[in-house]
């Protein structure tokens, strides 16, 4: 049996039918595919795989050194894949049954995201050089996630047909290949106007450079590689502690704690579940209750 074309249809059947992000099926490929040389390993053949193999796969994953131990998030995702995996075995009549159906999830560590605080993405977006052409790229892009909450894959994805800078909007092809159209800012439109005229301009290597909106230095679309490149060297040099997408988290969180409501926040985010959401009013209650503590005389 060709397993690496079944993990072919398999990837296509993710995308095509269950309309998942291509991070996404990537992300289910590996870990399928670093399953099946686990088992291939010990010689065990697709049509015998049982759920001991896949239980017997899960702990060999976790018994490792503690400093490079997978999180149970990550854990949660390699079996959510197998389950995807098998499933899709029986709808092709590959397989009669799912081995990973009935493998309990590890219990998920409720961590709540890093947030900056207003004066901290200041001080990140103040120390951008806005004198080269990268540097007005860099300020109208941080500057976008930050203000419109956007997570990096849509961010970089942007075309010239996704900004709409007359009305104050930006469309947004988020999760699922859903659209959604956010808010642009008087601060945001400036920087994206700044950057379109006097940046990108400069970044065009040659007349066929598409209608991506973020390029780099090579006047290619720029990657994801290269916007966590670009924001570690601008968050070393201001000794901010951060991730990209602590930015979108910080929108988040600063949305609520300006009196935004939950329902707003989840339709500018573009979370299907509100529960996703809900995680942020957590860190607006701990800003209670330092409040609490501080202003009130029973605090």
């Amino acid at each position: 049996m060709d397993v690496d074309r079944i993990l072919s249809d398999f990837s296509d059947y993710l995308r095509v039918d269950l309309r998942l992000s291509r991070n996404t099926v990537d992300a289910y490929r590996r870990g399928c595919a670093d399953f099946l040389n686990y088992v291939n390993g010990k010689n065990i053949p697709l049509s015998d795989i049982r759920t001991s193999d896949v239980t017997s796969y899960i702990s060999a994953i976790q018994d490792v050194d503690p400093e490079d131990q997978l999180s149970s998030r990550t854990v949660s995702r390699i079996l959510s894949s197998l389950r995807s995996f098998f499933n899709y075995l029986v709808l092709e009549r590959i397989r009669e049954d799912n081995p990973a159906k009935n493998v309990d999830m590890p219990k998920l560590d409720k961590k709540l995201p890093d947030v900056l605080t207003i004066e901290e993405v200041d001080k990140f977006l103040s120390e951008i050089d806005i004198e080269q052409p990268a540097g007005l790229r860099d300020r109208a892009l941080f500057e976008l996630i930050y203000s419109c909450g956007l997570r990096v894959s849509e961010a970089v994805s942007l075309s010239f047909g996704s900004l709409f800078l007359d009305e104050g909007l930006v469309r947004v092809r988020g999760k699922g290949e859903k659209d959604r159209f956010v808010p642009l800012g008087g601060e945001v439109t400036y920087w994206l106007r700044r950057y379109i005229d006097e940046g990108r301009p400069f970044m065009v290597k040659n007349a066929d450079a598409g209608t991506m909106l973020f390029l780099n230095y090579r006047g290619q679309p720029l990657t994801r590689k290269g916007m966590w490149k670009r924001f570690r060297e601008i968050a070393g040099r201001v000794g901010v502690t951060a991730k990209i997408h602590t930015l979108r988290h910080s929108f988040a969180t600063h949305l609520l704690q300006g009196g935004a409501d939950l329902r707003s926040v989840q339709e500018l985010l573009g979370h299907t579940d509100i529960s996703t959401t809900q995680i942020y009013t957590h860190l607006s209650r701990d800003d209670l209750k330092d409040s609490h503590r501080q202003y009130h005389p029973r605090g």
